[in-house]
Protein backbone atom coordinates (compact mmCIF):
# COMPACT_ATOMS: atom_id res chain seq x y z
CA UNK A 1 0.00 0.00 0.00
CA UNK A 2 1.22 3.75 -0.80
CA UNK A 3 -0.06 6.31 1.48
CA UNK A 4 0.97 10.06 0.50
CA UNK A 5 0.87 12.42 2.85
CA UNK A 6 0.04 16.44 1.72
CA UNK A 7 0.67 18.75 5.01
CA UNK A 8 -0.94 22.19 3.26
CA UNK A 9 -0.40 25.91 4.94
CA UNK A 10 -2.70 28.19 3.69
CA UNK A 11 -2.46 32.43 2.82
CA UNK A 12 -5.67 32.79 4.86
CA UNK A 13 -5.75 30.95 8.14
CA UNK A 14 -9.28 31.56 9.06
CA UNK A 15 -11.45 28.83 10.14
CA UNK A 16 -13.58 29.81 7.34
CA UNK A 17 -10.80 29.48 4.68
CA UNK A 18 -9.62 25.97 6.55
CA UNK A 19 -13.31 24.43 6.53
CA UNK A 20 -13.60 25.52 2.85
CA UNK A 21 -9.94 23.88 1.78
CA UNK A 22 -11.07 20.63 3.66
CA UNK A 23 -14.15 20.71 2.17
CA UNK A 24 -12.53 21.06 -1.36
CA UNK A 25 -10.47 18.23 -0.45
CA UNK A 26 -12.93 15.36 0.96
CA UNK A 27 -15.25 16.38 -2.17
CA UNK A 28 -12.48 13.84 -4.08
CA UNK A 29 -14.18 10.78 -2.12
CA UNK A 30 -15.89 8.35 -4.35
CA UNK A 31 -15.33 10.08 -7.07
CA UNK A 32 -11.93 8.61 -7.93
CA UNK A 33 -11.32 5.00 -8.69
CA UNK A 34 -7.75 5.02 -7.51
CA UNK A 35 -8.30 6.08 -3.68
CA UNK A 36 -8.47 3.21 -1.16
CA UNK A 37 -9.04 5.88 1.63
CA UNK A 38 -8.67 9.32 2.32
CA UNK A 39 -8.89 11.46 5.13
CA UNK A 40 -8.49 15.28 6.15
CA UNK A 41 -7.18 16.20 9.26
CA UNK A 42 -6.99 20.03 11.00
CA UNK A 43 -4.49 21.02 13.12
CA UNK A 44 -5.48 21.43 16.52
CA UNK A 45 -2.18 23.00 17.60
CA UNK A 46 -2.10 26.14 15.20
CA UNK A 47 1.16 24.51 14.06
CA UNK A 48 3.29 25.34 10.82
CA UNK A 49 0.55 23.85 8.93
CA UNK A 50 -3.65 24.01 8.37
CA UNK A 51 -4.40 20.63 6.84
CA UNK A 52 -3.34 16.97 6.19
CA UNK A 53 -4.36 15.39 3.34
CA UNK A 54 -3.87 11.82 4.05
CA UNK A 55 -4.53 9.37 1.15
CA UNK A 56 -3.99 5.60 0.27
CA UNK A 57 -3.29 3.81 -2.59
CA UNK A 58 -3.00 0.07 -3.76
CA UNK A 59 -0.13 0.49 -6.01
CA UNK A 60 2.44 3.21 -7.42
CA UNK A 61 0.50 3.32 -10.29
CA UNK A 62 -2.75 4.48 -8.71
CA UNK A 63 -1.18 7.08 -7.20
CA UNK A 64 -0.02 8.53 -10.50
CA UNK A 65 -3.15 7.87 -12.33
CA UNK A 66 -4.61 9.85 -9.41
CA UNK A 67 -2.76 12.79 -10.07
CA UNK A 68 -3.52 12.87 -12.82
CA UNK A 69 -7.28 12.31 -12.75
CA UNK A 70 -9.23 15.17 -13.77
CA UNK A 71 -11.29 15.51 -10.45
CA UNK A 72 -7.74 15.84 -8.51
CA UNK A 73 -6.20 18.29 -11.25
CA UNK A 74 -9.47 20.53 -10.24
CA UNK A 75 -9.41 20.61 -6.51
CA UNK A 76 -5.63 20.73 -7.09
CA UNK A 77 -6.13 24.07 -9.04
CA UNK A 78 -8.39 25.14 -6.15
CA UNK A 79 -5.73 24.40 -3.39
CA UNK A 80 -2.94 26.15 -5.86
CA UNK A 81 -5.06 29.36 -4.96
CA UNK A 82 -5.51 28.87 -1.51
CA UNK A 83 -2.00 27.95 -1.25
CA UNK A 84 1.33 29.35 1.28
CA UNK A 85 3.28 26.34 1.15
CA UNK A 86 2.91 22.77 1.23
CA UNK A 87 5.00 19.53 2.03
CA UNK A 88 5.01 15.88 0.69
CA UNK A 89 5.61 12.48 2.36
CA UNK A 90 5.05 9.55 1.05
CA UNK A 91 5.60 5.97 2.11
CA UNK A 92 5.11 2.35 1.28
CA UNK A 93 3.65 -0.12 4.15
Amino acid sequence: MIINNLMIKLKEHSPESIAAARDKLLSMQGKIEYIRDLRVETDIRSGAYDLMLIVQYETMEDLEAYLVHPVHVEVSGYIAGVLESAASFCYET
